[in-house]
């Protein structure tokens, strides 16, 4: 369900309240998630806020050409600040300010010039984080920013945290959300957000437009997943309008692919395996594979949607991939006749959409048989869920009994007899002839 106008509303609000905003999207990033930060960032900075906008892992050197990456961030500043303040009010003039560290103890030293310094003249402050609102993009669920949450929790528990994203498997943390699952990627979310604020929608410049045209692109394929819709379509024609720069998307995503990432993908192929019983299709990417092909998991995206998914006769496509930070990643695209999001959630506690979800495994042995018991799962799971459909009742039409014809009473010894209208009539040919006969008269006589 599309967020509310009460949501907006609040989101909106607290945007313009907020001076410094920490922008973030999910670890392991993906062009949708990254564009959807810097879109934020883009936009929000010229309204005059201070923006902070984090990637969480190594910046994706496919996603350079995004407007504005080169002020992307790796890891959060806490920047705290302590302050110290001296109520001068009482006629307290100051001469000298300076500070010693002796014994891991700060010594702040005041020298008045004129008056006396009392205990009664001071007060402190803690600003905390900074940051009065936090922007996370794209994703379903903080742990899902990987270290970037777990290193700064504190920070997550103290400033109002405002959730964007399109999944459906969003579990709609932080205090204000922007949910709304039918929108084809985070971009397309922001697009509605962005519009409903004239002075916003204003400010939509070509690079915005070709950031939020970015998500939009990558997260349909190219307007070839069922996640596309007329309304994806249409944002796409209004922000070709406000200059998105489509054909320099198309070749840097596209168009442009190391060396090394045609070689993993050539063994990512080279390692197909398909259950035509069950129809399933999989592949799987180890470290060593990684390591011999020089590399990186991140160059594992785009296998499965521009390869593996194009397989026939299979009902769900799945990629299993070794990362660099431990475990590994499995991504999953369905037809119509199964539920990845359902199966990654119930199985493994991933999520996504419907037609396409993931999920992670931290700790495993042999990562070739884990990948095994992970495709037997999802076997017995697609099962569940045909047996599922067939067990479904479907409603047949109720045939409407007949109505019971009554017997029909029997004659009254006083009835009329029968009366033969036309010869009744013939013979009262007569009476018929003047204006305006009574037919009823005639007959009874």
């Amino acid at each position: 369900m599309p967020f509310s106008p009460q949501e907006l509303q609040a989101a909106t609000k607290a945007l313009e309240q907020a001076e410094r905003l920490l922008i973030i999207p999910h670890a392991n990033v993906d062009p949708d998630g990254l564009s959807s930060a810097l879109a934020c960032y883009s936009l929000f900075r010229a309204i005059g806020k201070d923006c902070t906008v984090i990637c969480p892992d190594t910046l994706p050197e496919s996603l350079k050409f995004l407007p504005n990456f080169e002020h992307l961030s790796t890891d959060v500043s806490s920047e705290q600040e302590f302050v110290i303040t001296l109520d001068c009010s009482d006629g307290v003039e100051i001469d000298k300010l300076r500070y010693t560290v002796e014994d891991n103890k700060v010594n702040i030293i005041v020298v008045p010039k004129k008056g006396r310094i009392q205990a009664k003249h001071l007060t402190t402050l803690d600003t905390g984080s900074g940051y009065d609102l936090i922007l996370v993009v794209d994703s379903a669920e903080l742990s899902l920013l990987g270290s970037i949450y777990t290193d700064n929790i504190d920070l997550f528990q103290t400033t109002s945290i405002l959730n964007i994203d399109h999944h459906i498997s969003n579990t709609r943390f932080g205090q204000l959300q922007l949910i709304d699952p039918t929108c084809a990627s985070a971009t397309e979310v922001l697009y509605a957000w962005f519009c409903s604020h004239p002075k916003w929608k204003d400010l939509i410049t070509p690079d915005i437009a070709t950031l939020l045209l970015t998500g939009l692109i990558t997260d349909t394929r190219s307007f070839q997943n069922p996640n596309t819709t007329p309304r994806s379509l249409e944002v796409a024609a209004n922000l070709l309008d406000l200059g998105a720069r489509q054909q320099e998307i198309i070749q840097h995503i596209y168009k442009t692919k190391p060396l090394s990432t045609l070689k993993i993908w050539g063994r990512a192929l080279n390692q197909i395996q398909f259950d035509p019983e069950s129809k399933i299709v999989w592949s799987s990417i180890s470290r060593e594979d990684l390591t011999e092909m020089g590399a990186t998991s991140k160059e594992s995206a785009g296998i499965l949607d521009e390869l593996i998914s194009t397989i026939p006769d299979a009902d769900v496509h799945a990629l299993f991939t070794e990362i660099e930070e431990g475990g590994f990643k499995a991504s999953l695209r369905s037809s119509t006749a199964i539920d990845v999001n359902k199966a990654a959630g119930r199985l493994f506690g991933g999520g996504g959409h419907a037609r396409a979800a993931g999920f992670k495994i931290k700790q495993y042995g042999n990562f070739q048989l884990k990948v095994i018991e992970c495709v037997k799962a999802l076997t017995d799971e697609m099962k569940k869920q045909r047996d599922e459909t067939q067990s479904t009742p479907t409603i047949e039409p109720r045939e409407i009994p007949r109505a019971v014809q009554k017997p029909l009473p029997e004659a009254k010894k006083n009835a009329v007899p029968d009366i033969d209208v036309v010869e009744k009539l013939g013979s009262s040919d007569q009476k018929l002839k003047g204006p305006n006969t009574d037919i009823v008269s005639t007959l009874r006589s």
